[in-house]
């Protein structure tokens, strides 16, 4: 089944990709292995624009607030494989997303949070490319106080 273009998609949903967001270390966003991999470095969810979500899960932030932190973490790392790809529709399929979510103590919905910027991929991507082995894991902090950082593997076509 051929896919859809991935540009139409995100055109007919009214969404701009981001830039890809400024380094915060020494690293690589993207890091290619074998001949159809790429392994993208963990993502926030500051687009750059002010456009930001700081604070932590059941403490500071509701669960719908979490979910546009997971999103904008998603705009991020799909800025950074455009940036490196050159056309997101080089995108096979998603492999595996790995989230943590800066949680209070007793916050337990982590993979609620996450679905923010799984469902993007899903929708952009299709359910068989789009729906990934996933990891959703709470934190106590994560840098800058941001509310969620996410990475993805990728495979190429």
């Amino acid at each position: 089944m051929m896919m859809k273009d991935v540009y139409e998609i995100l055109k007919e949903k009214g969404i701009t990709l981001p830039q890809p967001p400024a380094k915060g270390g020494v690293y690589t966003p993207v890091q290619e292995f074998g001949d159809k991999f790429l392994y993208c470095s963990g993502c926030g969810p500051d687009l750059g624009n002010g456009n930001t979500v700081v604070g932590k899960l059941g403490k500071d932030l509701t669960v719908e607030e979490g979910q546009r932190a997971a999103y904008n973490c998603m705009l991020n790392l799909l800025a950074n494989l455009n940036d490196k790809t050159g056309d997101l529709n080089r995108i096979k399929r998603f492999v595996k997303v790995l989230a943590f979510v800066n949680s209070a103590d007793d916050f337990g919905m982590q993979p609620q949070v996450v679905n923010g910027g799984s469902n993007l991929i899903a929708e952009l991507f299709g359910e068989e490319a789009g729906l990934p082995a996933r990891s959703a894991i709470g934190t106590n902090a994560l840098p800058g106080g941001i509310a969620c950082e996410i990475e993805v593997l990728v495979e190429l076509k």
